[in-house]
This record gives structure tokens, sequence and C-alpha cells, in this order.
């Protein structure tokens, strides 16, 4: 193994060795909880830009799966057909796996996949430094991989609109001929979102970020996931704001960024947390119930809900933090959520909302 470093902009210095791609890479370093899922949460798409921290120190040991894809085009395994991550940090790399799925090791696949990853790490340590400091650019050396731009020189995480990297370039299809239509606007959508979609019988047309779906014939709009800041995707918001203002009002929801994005729409402000929720054990208060659900997220933003405007009220609140986790109309059939109900991976408490959405469809 060679050598490798992880520097942080505030000149903080983990080393330990590489086990991915060799090449240096400079991204948002940010941590994530969960004590499994890291196929899946390395396809996610809402982590593009970012170099992730696995906090559970031992990764690798059941292998991965097969990046191939279903007949329907999405993959049989993962949440997209490639590694979003600018790099990977974790604690103890396993080489040897086992897992009746299994294809091929981590490390494989992220040489193959042109990732660089650390292992050695004191994970602990470099997670307490970004609860205290809050998330910041770091950068992946490795001992003699060719040099590319200092941390000084990356532009801020906020400033990219990563949503335009990763969502979709044309219209995409599913289930094609069902007897409801829902359009599903791809900010980064992970594929398990439209698998259960498709499992509730809906046909899905997938549409680009910037795609201006308001003269399309359907029954119901759903705002998917992705990375980044909110506001960089305006052309988007102007959208949801034509929806919204049309006098045929038909049922909208929105995950994690589709939740920032229809609270923009309607004039509320969205913020920076100072490290986000990135994990499977996030606790959420349905508002107006007793009833708390353990929830999957990842998001670095969210909606500070005093701004919303009267007809629109908290979803969910973040038991932790207090935060925003969702947001609804008081009287028309539109509501979001701020975490995973979908999950993969996590737990699948909120698979519900899923539900609660095609049963007003039309």
């Amino acid at each position: 193994m060679r050598k490798a470093t992880l520097v942080l902009n505030d000149g903080s210095r983990f080393e330990g060795w590489s086990f991915g791609h060799v090449e240096e890479s400079v991204g948002e370093v940010v941590f994530n909880t969960a004590m499994t899922g890291y196929p899946e949460s390395l396809t996610d798409p809402s982590y593009a830009g970012q170099i992730l921290v696995m906090t559970y120190p031992l990764v690798g040991n059941y292998g991965v799966p097969s990046t191939g894809l279903a007949p329907d085009g999405l993959p049989l395994f993962m949440e997209s057909a490639r590694i979003h991550v600018k790099g990977l940090v974790v604690a103890d790399y396993s080489r040897t796996y086992s897992h009746w799925n299994a294809q091929e090791s981590l490390g494989q696949w992220l040489q193959r996949e042109k990732v660089p990853a650390i292992t050695g790490i004191d994970t602990r340590r470099l997670t307490m430094r970004l609860r205290e400091h809050g998330v910041m650019i770091g950068k992946i050396e490795i001992e003699g991989a060719a040099g590319q731009q200092s941390i000084i020189d990356q532009d801020s995480y906020e400033s990219v609109n990563w949503v335009r990297r990763v969502s979709c370039q044309e219209v995409i299809r599913y289930n094609q001929g069902a007897a409801r239509r829902v359009v599903l606007v791809d900010c980064g959508v992970k594929a398990n979102i439209i698998r259960c979609l498709m499992r509730r019988g809906v046909e899905i047309i997938r549409v680009p970020w910037d795609y201006d779906f308001n003269e399309m014939d359907f029954d119901g709009l759903f705002l998917a996931n992705g990375p980044g800041n909110p506001e960089q995707c305006g052309a988007t918001i102007e959208h949801i704001k034509a929806f919204f203002s049309d006098s045929h009002v038909r049922p909208c929801m929105g995950i994690c960024l589709g939740n920032q994005l229809m609270a923009r729409a309607v004039g509320a402000k969205t913020y920076k947390l100072k490290y986000g929720h990135r994990s499977h054990n996030q606790p959420v208060l349905r508002v107006g119930t007793k009833r708390c659900y353990i929830t999957s997220q990842n998001h670095g933003y969210a909606v500070d809900d005093t701004t919303l405007p009267s007809d629109w009220k908290p979803l969910f609140v973040n038991m932790n933090d207090g935060s925003n986790e969702g947001i609804r109309h008081q009287s028309r059939p539109w509501m979001s959520a701020q975490f995973h109900p979908e999950a993969c991976s996590g737990p699948v408490d909120t698979e519900f909302l899923f539900d609660e959405f095609v049963n007003m469809l039309k």
C-alpha cells in the first residue's frame, strides 16, 4: 500500500494508506454513521463533490455486488450507475470479503471507477473535528500520485451546481402504459425511489433537473433527492412555482433536496447545516402526533420552517436538533420528506409515504 494523507483546509492532517485509485482528489469532507450500505452510499448521487468518511470502523468485509443493470435500465443493486464520491476514508479496510452476492472487493471497485480511498485513519478523531468545526474542504494526497489543484484553489462546494452534473440528460420513461402518470424531476435521483414508485403501478416520466414539465400530461409531480446547494437550482424552482400556481391542482411529493426546492418555490429559506445528517438512525417526529420514526438521511442543507407561508406547515421534525424534516400544504395534496423513505440502505419504516402519495393521484 502507498502512504496517503487527508489534509483539511484548517491544516489538520490524517495519515493512512491508499487502497483505491492512485490519484489526488479534493472535495467537501462529510461523515456517515451508518454501519452498513457502503455500495448504496457510494453510488448515491447526493454525495457528488464530497469525500465520504465512514465512522463504522470495519468497511469492505462483505465486498461489492454486481454493478450490472436490470431489464428496466436501473442498477440491479446500486443507487446509480457509478460511484459519485470524490474519495472514501475508513478506519479499517477489509481486503478479505465474504457475501453470497459479492462480485469483487471494495478496493477493486474503487480502482476500476478511479476513486481514491484511505484506510488506517482515526475516523473517530476526524469526525469529532468535523462536528466541532463543521464540514471542510479536504484533499487526499497519495504518495507518488500526480498533484492536482490545491485546497485553496478549489471552488467552494456551495458555489457549484452539482445537480447539473448528476441529473439525466434526456427524458426516460418507466412502466409505460400504467393508468397513472408521475413526472419525476431528476436532481440526482436514487434508483430505489424509482423502484418504490414502479412497485406501486405508476408510469414514471423522469426528466432532467431544468426541464419544463408543466406542458406535459401527468397526474402527479415527484421531486427527487440530489447534491449541493438548493439555491443553485433556480430553473427547477421556477418550474415548481408554475406547477403550484396552475389552476389544475395535482399531487406533489419531494424527498431530500426535493423538500428544499419545494420550500424555496413557495418563498421559504434554506440554510446549510454545520455538518449535516448522514446516517441510518435519525429519529423524526410526525408533527401533530406522538409517532417517531427512525430514518435514513443524507443531506447538508435544511429548510427554515419559520419562513414558510401561513398555508404551509412542518410535516416532520428532527428529534436530535429540531431541524425541519418535511413540509405540507394545509389544504392541497403537496408534501415532502427531508429524509429518505425509500431507504436503501437503511430502515424502511417510512416507505408508507409513497403509498400516501400514490393514493392522492387521480
